[in-house]
């Protein structure tokens, strides 16, 4: 088989449309999918057992656990399902892509999806010249998805073929009386053709035809497969390497559930493999371990070996039999004894790929209110509350993310990095904002009495006033970017008149989110402070609108360099106004008693 350099440069196109569908998916998810999708996997995924089926399910249905933990750790990216939630379904997708092995050991046929791609892709590309936003998104979502399976199945297209090719690995048969070295090498071996392939499914059918060709025992071709387990997981953490924090840690948490579950096995494998044997039996007739037996030994059987010193048709069958159930066995075990310890899988991923910064969180998350049912909603107001505070504290953050990117040259490294953490955050901050208000009007639609729909409203209102705080700090990114695109740079001295509008905003939003730690019993010292901080804001900023004016006139700076200055000074007071806005919101439905 020649393997050119023009294919190796393929297969890296390949992996490029991968992941470049991977990226257009998820994006295209969250646009469109957003809300209802995000409540249908919330009511699938409510615990371990239904997230374990809807694994088992969907991976048995499209016949691709790298498939459909792709799809997961996309779902994640966008936001849609939580890194617990995840862990229970790519638990059940190990077992749901055993169905793929009895697939091909009863039939040898595969259902692919990328055979699909093309009819997909001619309903998704006319959808994005429709005028409607949703057709739109829906249209970018199913260009992404047949890109992710058309890049599948080119990376499959690209890489030395070697389930058409088996006679590449007979040199193998020169290992197979090493003992546990034997099992050590076959078992890396199921790593890396796995791997290669992108499929466990493929290295099944290399290793059936490699056991029935009489190349390798049963033994050994078990131990293909128990690696295969570990090389599958290269598909989806090549689809996490788009995403955010989130997705690769479900990425991570897909290898650590299929790693430990296959060393625990590999150090009991001889009794491990003699159980799924007996249960071969029992179902068949015929022990594979046996045959196998009977090929070392060299014996003539006409019933089980060929006059070649290959398998007849009988004991093909009964070695794919044992081959299928090997993995089947496998993963019912592993999902048995790991679907206890999830919240330790989520502890372990998190411990293992930390955030970047101890107060940040990248990925989307809700953590005291769900979509459970509720049945108490004026203690539900309580947990509304909660969520409130923390929602204003990640707003509070971008708020310092934005005065550091101000003193941050556009040239520096962390530039890039604030300024695409500062986009990340304000469209997390849009999605919390819907959470928060979606469950406000659920429990709206309880009973409650006349203060805590009181309450409600001006919760709804809060909320909405944070989510324009948070765009108002990526609309001071955005006056920044313009601003390094006509390259003007601000002096000491503009610099500092900035610094004095944003340490009042500053000290304004740290009083808005300490008034909000207290919402039930607002301070009314607090509610004054915050209307005088506002007052000083708009002060200060017709002072520095006469004092721009002035400096224009004098020529200590060109007039551009003014624009840009006022656009920074303008959004800074409009901070102040929205910041004024929630405590309002907080004053007028909570009603310290002082001010009532």
């Amino acid at each position: 088989m020649n393997y050119t350099i023009v294919d190796f440069i393929s297969l890296l196109g390949s992996v490029c449309l991968f992941l470049y569908g991977m990226k257009v998916m998820s994006e295209g998810l969250q646009k469109v999918a957003g809300d209802r999708l995000r409540n249908i996997l919330g009511v699938m995924t409510k615990n371990r057992v239904t997230g374990v089926l809807t694994g088992i399910v969907i991976t048995a249905l499209i016949q691709s656990s790298s498939a459909s933990t792709v799809m997961v750790v996309s779902f994640v990216n966008a936001g849609l399902m939580s890194l617990q939630q995840s862990m229970a379904v790519i638990f059940g997708a190990n077992v749901g892509t055993t169905a793929t092995t009895w697939i091909i050991s009863a039939f040898s046929f595969e259902v692919k999806i990328s055979d699909y791609s093309i009819l997909l892709l001619a309903i998704g590309v006319p959808m994005l010249f429709m005028k409607k936003g949703g057709y739109k998104s829906f249209g970018e979502f199913l260009i992404g998805f047949c890109f992710l399976f058309m890049g599948l199945d080119l990376i499959s297209v690209y890489v030395p073929n070697l389930e058409q090719n088996p006679e590449m690995l007979q040199f193998l048969t020169n290992y197979t009386s090493l003992g546990i070295g034997s099992i050590l090498i076959f078992f890396v071996l199921g790593i890396v053709v796995t791997m290669v392939a992108q499929s466990s499914a493929a290295t099944f059918a290399i290793t059936l035809i490699m056991c029935s060709q009489g190349w390798i025992s049963f033994l050994l071709g078990c131990a293909i497969i128990l690696g295969g387990n570990i090389g599958t997981t290269i598909t989806p953490v090549l689809a996490s390497l788009s995403g955010n924090l989130a997705a690769k840690r479900t990425a991570m948490g897909h290898v650590l559930f299929n790693v430990i579950g296959s060393l625990i096995v590999l150090c009991i494998f001889q009794p491990f493999v003699d159980l799924v044997a007996d249960i071969t039996k029992a179902c068949d007739g015929i022990n594979p371990l046996d045959i196998s037996a009977a090929q070392e030994a060299k014996m003539a059987d006409s019933t089980l070996i060929s006059p070649k010193g290959g398998l007849t048709a009988r004991a093909q069958s009964c070695v794919a039999l044992g081959l299928a159930m090997f993995p089947t066995v496998f993963n019912a075990c592993n999902l048995l004894i790991m679907i206890w310890f999830t919240k330790l899988y989520v502890k372990a991923v998190c411990w293992i790929m930390p955030t970047r910064h101890k107060d940040e969180e990248e990925e989307f998350s809700l953590k005291y209110i769900g979509r459970g049912l509720m049945s108490a909603s004026e203690l539900n107001i309580a947990q509304a509350q909660k969520e409130i505070v923390l929602y204003a504290r990640r707003v509070d953050r971008m708020l310092g993310m934005a005065r550091e990117l101000i003193h941050t040259e556009e040239k520096e490294d962390s530039y890039t990095q604030i300024y695409s953490r500062l986009e990340k955050y304000e469209e997390i901050s849009d999605r919390m904002e819907i959470e928060i208000g979606n469950y406000l009007n659920r429990v709206a639609e309880g009973r409650l009495s006349p203060e805590g729909k009181m309450k409600i409203a001006g919760m709804l209102r809060i909320i909405s006033e944070i989510e324009s705080i948070a765009d108002g700090c990526f609309n001071i990114a955005k006056t920044l970017q313009r601003k390094n695109q006509n390259h003007v740079n601000f002096d000491a001295a503009v610099l500092h008149e900035i610094d004095q509008m944003y340490d009042m905003i500053d000290e304004s939003m740290k009083n808005m989110v300490s008034l909000l730690e207290d919402m039930e019993t607002p301070e009314s010292s607090k509610i004054v402070k915050a209307y005088n901080k506002e007052r000083e804001i708009n002060n200060l900023r017709n002072k520095l609108r006469d004092g721009n004016i002035f400096s224009i006139n004098n020529k200590e700076y060109d007039y551009q360099e003014g624009i840009f200055f006022m656009d920074l000074i303008s959004e800074g007071e409009k901070l102040g106004d929205y910041m004024l806005n929630v405590v309002e919101g907080v004053k007028h439905q909570f009603k310290p008693a002082s001010l009532s």
